[in-house]
Order: structure tokens, then sequence, then C-alpha cells
């Protein structure tokens, strides 16, 4: 809960005791095992979690083969964004790589921050703007960066992702094979 209570006060230094007393109360801390599905394609997804501990995937299925979107770990905002935002069904899957710690919040418990502390919004609207550059830089690297040059972003980004995640995803998530992978993480930069 602290890291989650730091990070708001990064993007809003004013926090209120009065605004801590209710997100401690609109979060619950849930432990989760690894290799657990959080959220299935076609379910509505009711729930935003922040990462204490742990790592998770977002993946979908093209023609029965897992297409990997994206990995979140320890600071991150676990989310599926369509379907939370617009409570129609997800398209993807959410899955535990590792025992994970999470702090969820439903739908209904973050509006009610939201109307009840206008200060919150602002927290909320740099949180989005955030996600949505990440997003984009991971669409323009996809068109327009080698193979090699996304697995170095990666890893300058996430050092530690091949003791932690499957490299078969890993390969996924950068639109490779395991053998290109292979053959990258084999050179010498």
């Amino acid at each position: 809960m602290e890291s989650l209570t730091a990070l708001i006060k990064h993007f809003w230094p004013t926090v209120t005791p009065d605004f801590e007393a209710a997100l401690q109360e609109a979060v619950v801390r849930e432990e989760i095992p690894k290799k657990t599905v959080i959220l299935q394609e076609g379910q509505v997804a009711k729930k935003m979690y922040f990462v204490e501990k742990g790592c998770l995937r977002g993946y979908y299925l093209k023609e029965g083969t897992e297409v990997n979107s994206w990995f979140m770990k320890e600071g991150d905002f676990v989310i599926s964004i369509v379907s939370f935002y617009t409570q129609h069904p997800s398209e993807e899957l959410i899955e535990t790589l590792e025992d994970c710690v999470l702090w969820s919040i439903s739908y209904q418990r973050l509006h009610q921050l939201y109307l009840q502390h206008p200060g919150f919004n602002q927290v909320g609207r740099l949180l989005t703007e955030r996600y949505y550059v990440l997003s984009e830089q991971r669409t323009q690297s996809l068109r327009k960066k080698t193979a090699d040059e996304r697995y170095r972003q990666l890893i300058t980004s996430f050092p530690d992702i091949s003791k932690r995640i499957p490299l078969k995803y890993i390969a996924s998530y950068l639109g490779i094979t395991s053998e290109t992978l292979s053959r990258l993480r084999a050179k010498k930069w």
C-alpha cells in the first residue's frame, strides 16, 4: 500500500489525509498465485490492479496462438484498458507470471474516489497519459525498429526480464520467433 500511496503522491503532492483514508478503504490487497488468469477473454474487467510484488502479462489469442501485448511488474498498474473503461467484454487475458501481491480497486470505487476527491482526477489523467504514451511507443517500436533494436530497448527498460518471464513470451512480445530471440541473446553488445 505504501508504494501505491507514494506513486499517487508523486503525481499529487498535496494528498490529504482524508483521501488517503478513502483510498485505503477502497483498495483490496490480493495475493494471487503464479499462473492465475485474473481476466479471461470475454469477461468484463471490473478491477484495476497496482502491482506491489510480482509480474503479469497481457495477451490475446490469434488463431489459437498466444500473442503477448505487455508485461507489468512492481510499481505498475495492470488493467485491460478498453474493457475496464467501456465495461465491455475483454479481448485480452491477464495472467500472473509469478506469485503476486496486488492492490485492486473496482470500477465503481475508482469513480467514487474521482467524484469525492476532485484532485485525484489529475492523478487518473496523468496515469492515463503515461500508459497511452507507453502504448504508442510500443506501436512505433513494432513498426519502425528492428528486432535487435526492440530487444535492446526491452532489456534496457526491464533488465531482469529473462529471469522472470519465459523466453517464448518475450519472443511473442517482440514479434519474433524463439529462435531469433536466442540469436539476439547470444550477441555481445
